[in-house]
């Protein structure tokens, strides 16, 4: 009786491998509709999807362009709008990483300030998430490093390309990055105020003050500066940094009590 069950489960097991492998040349095959479609083609659908709003269709029409049509402008084209597309689509580091494989692999092409472009504005949009958007963070409370990557980003676009189209949005940004910055250090400067990390506070103020001296986030770095000097007992100290503040900022709203905070109470900051 065993040996029976065991020879037709043999059996039964060799029929379905027949019938499985004589079967999938009756599985319908997927169908590439791309195919036999010249670059011209693949590019102008892409680009059509891209206009639709079909970002993820266009990067999939971009990648088969590069893969059958390696060389020419179109696939060249097609990693411009690549890196573009991801970025459209909420892929930040796909992005950045499509702009440098770009900026390596044609670092002359006449196209390449917009690549350089697009990879410091992906890190200056970067995604600041639901939380932040119900709390209104502004970048001066996010970690700088995107800010410090945008700004260097553009600043390498202003240097290489001066004469480039998007120069003068790149700078204006760059200003914002640098207020932004300067903010950030002063931000951080207030959290250790606020806790009695006076040393803390005082270093991180000085930093804003030494880095950013033009930003407008300065006049609260001198204002910590000296609050931090004064609880830490270091008189001579203080009265260097008021003496510093007074002339540089003698209507200050600090020496009365600060800026009105008009957010509202559901906001975390």
């Amino acid at each position: 009786m065993s040996r029976f069950t065991f020879g037709s489960l043999a059996g039964n097991v060799a029929l379905i491998g027949a019938l499985l492998l004589g079967g999938c040349g009756m599985l319908p095959e997927q169908i590439d509709e791309t195919a036999g479609w010249s670059a011209q083609k693949l590019y102008s659908e892409a680009k059509s999807s891209m206009t639709e709003g079909g970002y993820d269709q266009a990067i999939k029409y971009f990648e088969k362009l590069e893969a059958r049509y390696p060389y020419g402008r179109f696939a060249q084209q097609a990693q411009i709008e690549s890196a573009y597309a991801y970025y459209k689509s909420n892929e930040p580091a796909l992005a950045l990483a499509a702009a440098d494989r770009f900026i390596k692999l044609h670092p002359n092409h006449p196209n390449v300030d917009y690549v350089y472009y697009l990879k410091g504005l992906v890190n200056f949009n970067e995604d600041l998430g639901l939380l932040a958007s119900l709390s209104n963070q502004d970048l001066s409370e996010r970690d700088p490093r995107g800010a410090r990557e945008a700004f260097d980003t553009f600043n390498e676009l202003v240097t290489r390309f001066p004469e480039s189209r998007y120069a003068e949005d790149a700078t204006q940004r760059m200003q914002y990055l640098v207020n932004s910055l300067a903010s950030h250090e002063v931000h951080v400067a207030r959290y250790y105020y606020r806790r009695g990390a006076y040393v803390a506070a005082a270093n991180r103020a000085q930093a804003a003050i030494t880095t950013y001296p033009r930003a407008p986030a300065i006049e609260e770095a001198l204002f910590l500066l000296v609050k931090s000097y004064d609880a830490m007992g270091m008189n001579d100290l203080r009265d260097d940094a008021d003496r510093v503040m007074r002339k540089n900022f003698p209507n200050s709203v600090y020496y009365s009590g600060g800026p009105a905070d008009n957010r509202p109470w559901w906001q975390l900051w």
